[in-house]
């Protein structure tokens, strides 16, 4: 445990293990949203095939009903139409077949059907003496043409013996009579213990459809939380080994100190290389003289140590400003060499005053000036505009006796550079574009 201290866990480890966690708790995670899944289609399916089972019970019902009131109307009006639409519903819609054959594909509704299976026998048995009436209605009003299944049906000597009206009274009353309704309420009561049956096997499904949804839900509710509390921890964990060494670093390298070496084995490695280039780095600025990177005139950095600089400086928090003094030359023409040199020793103390020691100020020609304004990874347009507005100020006061002067700047935030040398060439281009627009001004230099 202490040599783990000492080494720090290593991200190759953590990565591993993460990898592994992550695919066991989300493999569970995905199979419990599935089983949930399942459960619930399952209860879905379950609940649409009672309802059909239902269906199916009320509806050999309903066709016995129709095929009742049709015969009723029949035998009492006498009009064929009422007995094809029996024949129709007897033989073509076959309501009754398809509840029975409905129930037949659940294997769950064997009660169910038996009862449903009772209720069509009774309601076949019923259909002799719906037929004996409608034999005698046709034979009442001497019909010649017959349903081919009347054709069998035999009228007993005493029936056949009536008078046309006689045959009629008594076939509305065989179809009216109580014993017709007794065997219409058979019918209908073992209608009834198929509908009760189905109801049974509903509830049942559903108690045990709820249990395992239930348990389902247990099941995800706990792979749920306990993947919460492993994120919690991968977090706390690559928080400690990995963001916040990383944050301090920043922060280190803001403040041009060494990195502290701890975290995860991979960042001691990295802060320990980085303090090496640090020590050395301050080793070999150390041993620059400042003659050879300081201008011996204004105290700036002279292009020696502006190479040098360009060289270590990180573009993406870098701005460059290019400086040139607008009509310097007639300064010198005007007023002599000696001003001159006064007006550049001026520009850079006021430099120098405007920005941070952090950044460098670097003299790269005869008035050309150079400003790495570093550690500015955002967006700095509005400091920048204040600044150059207070040099300019500065500049074209005379209050110590030089005469007044102003700059021409132009600007490239080093994100957008691809290297040094294209960033050189845009802020140089950006510059120039302030001379056009004609000096005393700044430019940004946009893509």
């Amino acid at each position: 445990m202490s040599r783990l201290r000492e080494n720090g866990i290593s991200h190759r480890i953590v990565h591993l293990w993460l990898v592994i966690i992550i695919v066991i708790f989300s493999s569970t995670v995905f199979f419990s949203a599935l089983r949930l899944t399942n459960t619930f289609m399952r209860i879905t399916a379950d609940s649409e095939r009672d309802e059909e089972l239902q269906k199916a019970a009320q509806e050999l019902m309903n066709a016995s009903d129709y095929l009742t009131e049709q015969v009723q109307r029949f035998t009492m009006s006498g009009d064929v139409r009422f007995m094809d639409k029996y024949f129709t519903e007897a033989f073509e819609s076959r309501r009754r077949e398809d509840a029975l054959a409905t129930m037949e594909v659940d294997p769950r509704a064997d009660a169910a059907r038996t009862r449903l299976q009772e209720a069509m026998n009774s309601s076949v048995a019923l259909m002799d003496q719906e037929y004996y009436a409608m034999r005698l209605t046709l034979e009442a009003q001497n019909a010649t043409d017959y349903p081919d299944v009347l054709k069998d049906v035999q009228l007993s000597a005493e029936d056949a013996a009536l008078s046309p009206e006689e045959k009629s009274r008594r076939a509305v009353e065989l179809v009216l009579n109580d014993d017709y309704y007794v065997q219409k309420e058979e019918i209908r009561q073992a209608m009834q213990d198929s509908l009760a049956e189905v109801e049974k096997l509903a509830v049942d499904t559903e108690k045990a459809a709820l249990a395992s949804l239930k348990r389902n839900v247990r099941i995800a509710c706990a792979a749920i939380f306990l993947q919460a509390l492993l994120i919690f921890y991968l977090m706390w964990l690559i928080t400690r080994v990995s963001i916040n060494p990383v944050l301090n670093a920043v922060n280190c390298i803001r403040e041009d100190m060494p990195i502290p070496e701890n975290g995860s084995n991979e960042f001691k490695y990295l802060a320990g290389a980085y303090n090496k280039m640090y020590q050395k780095n301050k080793s070999s600025l150390a041993q620059l003289s400042f003659k050879a990177s300081h201008d011996e005139l204004t105290g700036a950095y002279n292009r020696a140590g502006y190479d040098y600089l360009l060289s270590t400086i990180d573009l993406k928090t870098t701005y460059m400003m290019l400086f040139d003094l607008d009509n310097f030359k007639q300064i010198n023409d005007t007023y002599g060499h000696e001003t001159g040199d006064k007006v550049l020793v001026k520009l850079v103390n006021i430099l120098k005053m405007v920005f941070r020691d952090d950044d460098c100020i670097c003299r790269i020609g005869g008035d050309e000036f150079v400003v790495f304004m570093v550690h500015s990874a955002g967006m700095r347009r509005k400091l920048i505009e204040s600044k150059i507005d207070q040099i300019n100020a500065e500049l074209e006061s005379t209050d110590d006796g030089l005469p007044p002067i102003s700059i021409s700047v132009g600007i490239m935030n080093g994100k957008d550079a691809a290297d040094t040398e294209n960033l050189f060439r845009k802020a140089d281009a950006a510059m120039y574009e302030s001379k056009k627009q004609g000096k005393h001004t700044y430019t940004f230099y946009t893509k």
